[in-house]
Order: structure tokens, then sequence, then C-alpha cells
């Protein structure tokens, strides 16, 4: 069932494409993440061009958090005070992300950049999240002691406080903001919808309870994903459609059953397993990546 995609420029087994938009969304399902970070680096694994790759999981992107941000709306477990200076800086930064996207795409260098990322935060996040996992299935169980009140920080003396009744948190608007604009241009680059870096910030930084950090996340990553993938398929023209409404498709299915199987396994256990998969992608680009330079040199002294 082989399908030219336009955009992509690359003849493709739609099938195959079904098949691994079941297993991101299956692991989606399984582990409670999102699958855009294992996503793009599989469509460029597959042969596609990594700029298409990283448009198009925007809008798979879109397309799965909607639903979430929807259930999680209904639950009331958004706060949107935060999400809205969120959203601030999401719309910011992924706005400076795409326009730098295309100046290094008509530099010829925007390949290069985005299999560099995935490298380097693959590779972080796998790293730290086998470390903390493994730590916390090995270690034994200690006494719990009364929670002491949170020593101030730098992040305390910023300007700009506010009072966020829902979340019960009081911070600078200055915070949200800045993980905003980060995380925008790391949606920009990347094609993720960055709730791996968000949920954490304002869990561990924000203060945030973690049921409404998540909903949140999702409630911006609907908009900031939908700002990058319009700006990427007007902008760049880097959006291939069929090849994003299959993935969705694929991705949909996955994602229910591998959430059926989420309450058989150790949170610890999970958070492992996802850690070898995200660095054994990251050993694969990795390994690409350095033999891409090889091969052209050997074309060059072939020419010669």
């Amino acid at each position: 069932m082989s399908f030219y995609l336009p955009i992509a420029d690359i003849q493709i087994n739609l099938l195959l494409i079904l098949f691994f938009g079941f297993i991101v969304g299956f692991m989606s399902g399984l582990f409670g993440v999102g699958g855009g970070f294992l996503m793009t680096p599989l469509l460029i694994f597959m042969g596609i061009p990594p700029a298409t790759a990283v448009g198009t999981e925007s809008v798979q992107i879109l397309g799965s958090s909607v639903s979430g941000a929807m259930a999680h709306g209904l639950k009331k477990n958004i706060d949107y005070e935060i999400g809205a200076f969120l959203l601030i800086g999401g719309v910011f930064g992924s706005t400076i992300g795409v326009i730098l996207f295309n100046f290094l795409k008509e530099s010829g260098n925007i390949d290069l950049i985005i299999k560099f990322l995935y490298i380097l935060f693959l590779a972080i996040i796998g790293t730290l999240m086998l470390v903390e996992s493994t730590i916390s299935l090995v270690k034994e169980k200690t006494i719990k002691t009364p929670s002491k009140r949170r020593s101030r920080t730098i992040l305390d003396l910023l300007p700009f406080k506010l009072k966020f009744r829902n979340s019960k948190i009081f911070i600078s608007i200055l915070l949200p903001i800045f993980v905003g604009i980060f995380v925008g241009l790391l949606s920009a680059f990347m094609g993720v919808g960055g709730g791996f870096v968000m949920v954490p910030a304002m869990i561990y930084i924000f203060k945030m309870g973690t049921v409404l950090a998540i909903g949140t996340s999702l409630f911006q990553i609907v908009f900031v994903t939908l700002n990058v993938s319009i700006l990427h398929a007007t902008f760049n023209y880097s959006v291939d459609l069929i090849l994003a409404i299959f993935l969705l498709i694929g991705g949909v299915i996955g994602a229910q059953y591998g959430s059926k199987l989420t309450s058989k396994f150790k949170g610890e256990q999970i958070r492992i397993l996802l850690a070898m998969i995200v660095l054994v992608v990251c050993v694969k680009m990795g390994i690409e990546l350095v033999n891409e330079p090889l091969n052209n040199s050997r074309i060059i002294l072939q020419n010669v």
C-alpha cells in the first residue's frame, strides 16, 4: 500500500506509517507521555526529511492533545491563569523558532541541527530518567519525616508576582512566560509538545500539583502546536497532512491499548523501560549522524 507523499517527496508504505503511529501511541498510553520526541526520530529513520518530520509531527501532537485537554478541562484540572502566561511565552517562542527554522532551512543546516538537538535532549532525558528510576526502585523504604517549609530561592526575588487561586501558588508571572518561550522554541525546532519539560517545571519550580500541571500543560500545548503547525505549513511548507492523518489514526488506536497496561507495572519500572527506549533511539541517531559525514567524505574522494 505505497503512497507518494508530496511534501516529504518520498514513496512510503502507509501501513508502515500506521504501524509506527500505533507503536508510539501505545507507548504514549503506557508511559503517560507525549510521543513527539520518539515519533519524529522514527520518521527520520524511515527517510522522511527532518524538516518535514518536525512540521508534520506538530499537527499530530495538536490532534492528540485536544482530546486530553478537553478531558482535563471537564474535570477542572486546568489553571487557565497560569496557562495564559505560558501561552504568551509559548506563542512568542514558537513564532521566533519557526522564523529561525526557516532561516536555517534556507541555509541548508536545519537537518543537522534537528538531529543534534534530538541526540542532546534524548541523552539528557533518558539518562536522568534511568538514574532516578533505578535509585527509586532499589533503595530501601525510609521513615517519612515531616515536610519542612520550602526555603526561599532566587526565583522568589523575581518581580511581577501574582497569586494563582486555582493552583494556590504565589509566583512571578515571568516564570511561566520564560518556560513558555523555551517550550515554544522546542516545539518549533523539534516537533514536540514540550510536556516533558513543562510538567516537571510546573511541579518543581512553580510548586503546582501534578494533576493541575498535566492539565495546564495540555492546554498550552494545544494552542502552541496549532501556531507551530500553521506557521510550518504556510511559512516553511513542511507539513504533510496525509502523513499526519495516518500517524494520528495509528496513535489514537495505540494509546487506547497502551493505557490498559499501565496499571500492570510499577511507576519506576515504566520509567526505566521508557528511559531505555529513549537511549536506544538516541544512540541510533548518533550512529547515523556520525555515518553521514563519513559517507559524504567517501563520495567526495571517489569523485576526486
